[in-house]
């Protein structure tokens, strides 16, 4: 075969099998066909989480911890929605009920970093300088170029021994 006649054949081929098929009866219809996906519907987001963000937003961490107390029984494996539940919490004056959200958080995803910063946080508010500092060389393993929360905690850890403890 000439090779001009191949290369023409193999750009045809390449351009057919580059087309979607189209549905049975779809040719010459003036209907689109619907759009095919393998992949599920994606989830609509949960405007209890919105809101709650936006009740973060305002410093209404009453309305923020109803919010995402619905979140989370809503989606119990959230682990974001348990961090900003224990932020929420610990904001709104209560660090040592904060931690069993922070933990739930990192139950479910064992490498949360903000939930790591946070709890640290409520730990130095708790006057529990040891357990923050276990949760920063957590961070330290896990931010290997460094990392927003691990900077943060590790101030909040340096202003403590200065005798700055956080305050929410």
């Amino acid at each position: 075969m000439h090779p001009t006649i191949r290369f023409a054949c193999a750009a045809a081929m390449a351009t057919a099998l580059a087309l979607p098929a189209l549905p049975a009866g779809a040719a010459g219809s003036s209907e689109p066909a619907a759009p095919r996906s393998s992949a599920p519907a994606a989830k609509p987001a949960n405007p209890d989480f919105a809101n709650a963000k936006a009740a973060i937003d305002r410093k209404d961490y009453a309305g923020a911890i109803a919010a995402l107390n619905r979140v989370t029984q809503a989606e119990p494996r959230n682990p974001e929605a348990w961090n900003l539940l224990g932020f929420a919490t610990r904001k709104s004056g209560n660090p040592r009920g904060s931690l069993a959200h922070y933990q739930k958080a990192m139950e479910i995803d064992p490498k949360h970093l903000g939930a790591h910063e946070y709890m640290g946080e409520a730990y130095l508010m708790l006057d529990e300088l040891a357990n923050a500092e276990i949760l920063l060389k957590r961070l330290d393993a896990f931010c290997t170029f460094g990392c927003q929360e691990h900077k943060m905690l590790k101030t909040a850890i340096e202003n403590y021994k200065k005798g700055r403890k956080p305050t929410g």
